[in-house]
């Protein structure tokens, strides 16, 4: 490995909290930001949600307790809003605390809903951010859901139960499909949406035990892949890519929570 990656992935290693997987395997893994200014969105994870900083070559890992957010410099070509992606969710234990320190670094509170203590938030780039108050909650922050805007819910949600063992369900009044560490919850589109690779959400990450069997299995269920299985020794990961029927790019990684 190369030598000035070595402290920043041991760093890495002492703040890996990924969840352990399912019975197909899969877990929470990551969410990969396209973004103008990387600092900027850094300030906000880390100063003010309290993320761990690691480094990945030159991809930034934030470090939550069963997710880690990556940041790449580029210019998106949108943000979450009309995207197959419409907003990440996550946790904290004191809403107006959250809003306030939010509201300081720099970001807009756009809809409040003190009935349910939810938010949503803007961070740099269009990146939409729902926050829920969880009294109970033990950590600053933790990640919860992604919701998807999708033309076709009960399909979406069927083929990640099918080909990712998610557990179908219901996450308030939203479809919804649960597995260890995320909730994906679907919303229905009244108007097309675009995909995700190239905006400021590019791509959702899901950590695979047994990463090159996984891959042989979505091959055979039809998934066409953009990046196919390989691994990555320098790094200790295996990694690949696909986009599925609605749009989403999706990045499957092994190795990712023992970096």
């Amino acid at each position: 490995m190369n030598r000035a990656l070595a402290l920043p992935l041991l760093c890495y290693a002492a703040f890996a909290q990924l969840p352990a997987p399912n019975q197909d395997g899969v877990a929470m893994g990551h969410l990969h930001l396209l973004v103008a200014d990387p600092d900027a969105h850094r300030k906000i994870w880390v100063d003010v949600l309290g993320a761990k900083v690691a480094k990945r070559g030159n991809t930034e890992l934030l470090v939550f307790p069963d997710a880690v957010v990556a940041l790449r410099k580029g210019n998106p070509g949108g943000g979450t809003d009309g995207s197959i992606v419409n907003h990440l969710g996550f946790q904290v234990p004191d809403l107006p605390a959250a809003k306030a320190k939010l509201e300081a670094a720099g970001c807009k509170v756009v809809r409040e809903m003190p009935e349910t203590k939810q938010m949503f938030v803007m961070f740099p780039d269009a990146v939409k951010v729902e926050f829920t108050e969880t009294a109970s909650l033990r950590v600053p922050v933790a990640h919860h859901h992604i919701h998807f805007f999708t033309p076709q819910v009960e399909d979406m949600r069927a083929w990640y139960a099918k080909l990712f063992g998610a557990i179908p369900g219901k996450r308030g009044r939203f479809e919804a499909a649960d597995l260890p560490g995320m909730n994906l919850s679907f919303s229905p589109s009244k108007t097309p949406v675009a995909p995700s690779k190239g905006r400021s959400v590019d791509h959702i990450g899901f950590e695979v035990r047994n990463l090159e069997a996984f891959c042989k299995k979505l091959e055979a269920a039809g998934v066409k892949f953009d990046v196919p299985f390989r691994a990555v020794p320098t790094l200790g990961l295996k990694i690949a890519f696909f986009t599925d029927p609605w749009g989403t790019y999706v990045e499957l990684t092994e190795g990712l929570d023992s970096l």
